[in-house]
């Protein structure tokens, strides 16, 4: 950006909640608790995946790297966030507004690639089981798991850059707990047409394309699974994959709920319905790296014996 634009601001203002001051002690116990537990609970799902042989699979593989991945997410954000909610004037300057931007933007399309390549993995499980170990060996998903996390970032890195050119001058007031980079884009003072062309076909590739690829791997799955005789073949089939199928559904049930809602007209339901955007969103960051440990321990019959081995082996060790 050039100096013009960079003296012009140097910090942004974070809204988040100022005009409900009653609400944000009510969300920072909240959202703190939530934070907590993603770091357990993934923290917890990283050691069993590393520390239990069993796990030693391709499938909890990627799985340790999705919970690295949340850890990483809710981070980059969750913080900034919760001292929003305690200090009156909540600012960020502009290298810190695009650091957080830039984590916070690659750690999610690195997710919608990883669920795309667990998916893929599940694929080869249950269609072609004898060629698993040829197909998914460590020279295969190891690759696959870095290629996501440097997809997830160069993707970042192009609209990031693409942001912070924009020349942004005087209004720095984010509507918003974080940088959120639409938040962000509203404040440039040209034309953005480039960024929005730049951001749609980054949805495209990082959302549906993954979306896609998903949908045609369950259905060669399910198709599979249906052709199984007994009826405990298949309930042991699809139990290898429910897991995944649920966290796709819910990470991607809330991006269509968050953005394919539509907008009010009122100006007062107009601003209700920013509140609620924002709160969504906001939740949206929390609540499904929440639940991803959750659903993995009660739904995946490995990973809840290698959890409660690692938790008796902790008490007894004391």
């Amino acid at each position: 950006m050039e100096a013009s634009n960079q003296s012009a601001v140097t910090e942004f203002v974070l809204l988040g909640l100022s005009a409900h001051p009653k609400l944000e002690k009510t969300f920072f116990v909240l959202i703190l608790s939530m934070y907590l537990v993603i770091l357990l609970g993934n923290g917890v799902l990283i050691l069993v995946t590393i520390l239990d042989f069993r796990l030693h699979m391709p499938m909890y593989f990627f799985l340790g790297n999705l919970s690295f991945l949340d850890i990483c997410y809710t981070t980059s954000s969750v913080p900034l966030v919760l001292d929003g909610f305690l200090t009156p004037r909540k600012t960020i300057s502009f290298s810190g507004c695009a650091m957080q931007m830039f984590l916070s933007f690659a750690m999610g399309a690195t997710e919608c690639v990883l669920l795309g390549m667990m998916a893929f993995d599940r694929y080869v499980a249950i269609c072609n089981p004898l060629r698993y170990p040829v197909v998914m060996s460590k020279a295969a998903y190891v690759p696959m798991a870095v290629s996501s996390w440097a997809a997830g970032g160069v993707n970042s890195l192009v609209q990031i850059s693409l942001a912070v050119q924009l020349p942004f001058c005087g209004d720095n007031v984010i509507n918003h707990f974080t940088c959120e980079i639409l938040a962000i884009l509203k404040l440039a003072c040209t034309d953005i047409s480039i960024n929005v062309i730049s951001m749609g076909v980054a949805n495209v590739i990082f959302l549906g394309v993954p979306v896609l690829f998903i949908f045609v791997s369950y259905i060669f799955i399910l198709t599979t699974i249906l052709k199984i005789p007994s009826a405990e073949g298949r309930k042991k089939a699809f139990s290898t994959c429910s897991a995944h199928l649920t966290v796709v559904v819910i990470f991607y049930g809330t991006i269509l709920f968050m953005y394919g809602k539509p907008k009010s007209k009122d100006p007062l339901g107009a601003d209700k319905q920013d509140v609620s955007d924002k709160l969504t969103s906001l939740f949206y960051g929390v609540v499904t790296p929440m639940l991803n440990p959750i659903i993995y321990s009660l739904r995946n019959k490995d990973v809840k014996t290698a959890v409660k081995t690692l938790v008796s082996q902790k008490c007894f060790a004391q």
